[in-house]
This record gives C-alpha cells, structure tokens and sequence, in this order.
C-alpha cells in the first residue's frame, strides 16, 4: 500500500501528482475524491498538475452570452463545455496550458482565502519574472495580466475550508480556441509565455517551478507521486 503524508504542523507537507493530459471530467472526478480525503482524514494538502483536453468551463458568475461560437463550431474544434462550481464566470482550458489545481485544508492556513489566492498569483508571478514577462495583478480583475491582457486565471472554489480548482497558465495555447469565448465574461485579449519568449520552457519544468514556488509561499515541504500511486491510496 503507499504511504501517504499526513498533515502535521512541524513540517506541513504537502503531495505534488503529475497528472498528463486529461479530461475535465476526469480531473474534477479526482479532485472531489481527494477532497472528501482531506475532510474525512489528515491527509496532505495535494497538488495536481495537468494540461485539459479543450473544454470551457463555466463558474458561477458565467453567462452563455460568452461564449461566442456556435456549437457546430464547438465541434468542429473539438471543445466540450461543462459547469464550474468554482468562482467566476467562463474560461478555456486545453492543450497547451498548463493547470495546477490544489486541494487545501484552509482550516490549517488561517482560514484566509485571500491569502491562499495571493499564494497562487505569487506563485505564478515567481515563474514569469525569470523569462522577463512583465505580469502584474489587477485589483478589479482575478488572475494575472501583462498590459491589459490576461496570461492566466484563477478561480477557487472553498467547501468546508477545503479548496479545489486553482489556475491556468497560458503557455502555448491555440489562439483561435480563446476566440470562442468572452475569457471571464470580459472583452479581452489573452496571451501565453510562448508570445514574450523563442522557446517555452516545458509543462514538466514549469509545473515543477510552480510547485516549488507554491511551497515557499505556503511552507509547505513537498513530495510527489504517481497518478498510479495516488489511486491506490484512494482506494
């Protein structure tokens, strides 16, 4: 049987799982799993990294109003939608842009959302400084923004002071899938890494950069598994 960490505030550990590309159903399946985990036990707040199959999500804010393509056109481009019980209103997710969704016990971090949603904006910021894209926040948007337009999301959902959902950072996404959509119900224009650099580094280093970032943010002391692993231990 695999061990599995258990929260202790001496060295507050967390589980890092590389998830590969999957569907959003899949991957939500996986979140709620670890959520009742988490609720039921004193299991590690747990991080799952991945790229989405193309779908467009839809938070709690969301209009169908934004979504501008016809669902012939959905098809054609091989998008799925699929509702959201996160914040916010519609966004894309898909190849090309790497997902980090976190399942934390805020109970163990203050109970302070704000805070834990300033640690994934910090976090993200941490790794686009060093390849000299300028993002910043924007106090009257969620997510990160370089001039007016929008290079990744955010949107949380909290049950029981246990988070789920998290980010998207646009690292090579193809163009036209944002087009279908009104990215968080705003006339925008979104960009990825790949526009301010020759050569994105890879989903693998950036992930592992995140996470790296998201424990000193958080004093967290990570370990990783395999998806393989971590299905065992929901067993």
């Amino acid at each position: 049987m695999t061990s599995w960490p258990k929260w202790n505030n001496q060295t507050r550990p967390a589980v890092h799982i590389p998830l590969g590309r999957i569907g959003y159903d899949e991957s939500l399946t996986v979140q709620m799993a670890v959520h009742r985990r988490c609720l039921e036990d004193d299991w590690a707040d747990t991080l799952l990294t991945l790229e989405h199959d193309p779908v467009i999500t839809l938070g709690r804010s969301s209009s169908m109003d934004h979504i501008l393509a016809s669902q012939q056109e959905l098809d054609g481009l091989g998008i799925v939608t699929r509702p959201a019980d996160r914040g916010g209103s519609v966004t894309y997710h898909g190849p090309g842009q790497l997902v980090l969704y976190a399942i934390a016990d805020l109970r163990r971090h203050g109970k302070d959302i704000r805070r834990f949603v300033t640690a994934l904006e910090q976090a993200m910021l941490a790794v686009l400084a060093p390849l000299g894209i300028d993002a910043a926040r924007n106090p009257q948007r969620p997510g990160l923004w370089v001039g007016n337009r929008k290079i990744a999301s955010i949107g949380v959902a909290v049950r029981h002071w246990i988070t789920r959902h998290g980010l998207a950072l646009n690292v090579a996404v193809n163009p036209e899938h944002f087009r279908t959509i009104h990215p968080c119900g705003l006339r925008i224009e979104t960009v990825s890494i790949g526009d301010f650099v020759d050569k994105a580094p890879s989903m693998e280093a950036l992930a592992s950069q995140l996470v790296e970032r998201m424990a000193v943010e958080l004093a967290w002391t990570v370990s990783h598994r395999t998806p393989a692993q971590l299905k065992e231990a929901l067993e």
